[in-house]
């Protein structure tokens, strides 16, 4: 789902066709499921609203093993989903005033409620709503699902134009709901030494505490997860000095970090990527970074933890992003938010 096309390309019939589709597969709850062809057609009457589970097979080991495979991720957070879903309909019905538009603004409506409905006491967002236990149930800062489900009600609640015909009422609960996120942010934060660092992949819903999820997934200090959650921050129109601090000191912990003369790259057709030396190469970072040493650790399906990527299997090597240089978008905007906003 483009989000990023020229604004008369959301009226034309690829557009409304793909708006249909997603409408149709909006859940009984107002979210979406994950990882689904937009452009395909609607969903028919009787079929599942998401895909089958990750893990099919029984008694893996897994911990992404849910309680029915055929029935997970029915409304998600994860991978993009629902804010994306959310955002396209509202540059769709931008286009479309009037009643041919009207189907495109009740999901919208719907969705709004779901976010609001979804959303934990203290601020934070499950990865999956309605709950379905075990590591789904923290609140997630992987894939962007706390920052972006703020990020989306922040723009609903100053009522920008995809998002200008919500009601003020619910605009106005979606700006409360966005201001609740900064406080599990904040939070979770984590402490070592004494010294503020970065944030988990997810925290446990209660004790905010830093949770695995898959087999690969350990509790970590995340570079990918920090980056958004720091850009969220800095778009904070006041930022309050538990705020200010609290990105300064994750910026000041991505800038130790950073890793240069190393790439994560295809060293042949066979073996795929490894971390190989490359001198001037960098900055990039690792996705997972031990808590008590700061390193670089990585994950495996048979649950072992790695401190060289090159020894985890191949299959798993090549189907995650293990290194990246995402967080250096962090290191950018605070360059420019530092000057108004200084220690």
């Amino acid at each position: 789902m483009a989000l990023n096309k020229d604004a008369a390309w959301y009226a034309t019939p690829e557009a409304r066709a793909m708006a249909a589709t997603i409408v149709s597969f909006q859940t009984p709850s107002g979210g979406w499921s994950k990882n689904q062809d937009r452009t395909k057609p609607p969903r028919l009457r009787g079929q599942r609203f998401g895909n089958n589970a990750e893990t099919m097979e029984l008694n893996t080991g897994s911990f992404d093993a849910p309680h029915d495979r055929f029935w997970t991720f029915v409304g998600t957070l994860d991978n993009g989903a629902t804010w994306t879903e959310m955002r396209f309909l509202g540059r769709v019905q931008a286009q479309i005033p009037g009643k041919d538009g009207d189907a495109y603004r009740a999901s919208i409506l719907k969705g709004i409620a779901y976010l609001l409905m979804a959303q934990y006491p203290n601020g934070g967002w499950p990865q999956n709503y309605p709950l379905e236990g075990g590591f789904h149930d923290g609140i997630t800062f992987n894939d962007d699902a706390v920052a972006q489900a703020a990020l989306l009600l922040t723009d609903i609640a100053e009522g920008k134009p995809d998002f200008a015909f919500v009601p003020a009422d619910l605009r106005r609960k979606a700006g409360e709901a966005a201001a609740r996120a900064l406080r599990p942010i904040l939070d979770a934060q984590i402490v070592v030494n004494g010294q503020k660092t970065v944030w988990p992949q997810q925290v446990d819903a209660l004790t905010l505490t830093p949770i695995s999820a898959r087999n690969y997934e350990m509790r970590s200090l995340a570079s990918a997860e920090s980056t958004d959650i720091l850009l969220f921050l800095m778009r904070q129109p006041k930022p309050t000095p538990e705020v200010r601090a609290a990105i300064h000191a994750g910026v000041n912990w991505l800038k130790a970090h950073a890793i240069y003369d190393k790439a994560f790259t295809e060293v042949s057709k066979d073996e795929g990527r490894k971390l190989i030396d490359k001198p001037g190469a960098g900055p990039i970072w690792s996705r997972n970074y031990d808590i008590q040493t700061g390193k670089p650790i990585f994950g495996d399906w048979d649950k072992s933890i790695q401190d060289d990527v090159n020894n985890i299997s191949k299959g798993r090597r090549n189907g995650y992003s293990w290194y990246g240089n995402g967080p250096k978008k962090a290191l950018d905007a605070y360059a420019d938010w530092v000057k108004t906003h200084p220690r």
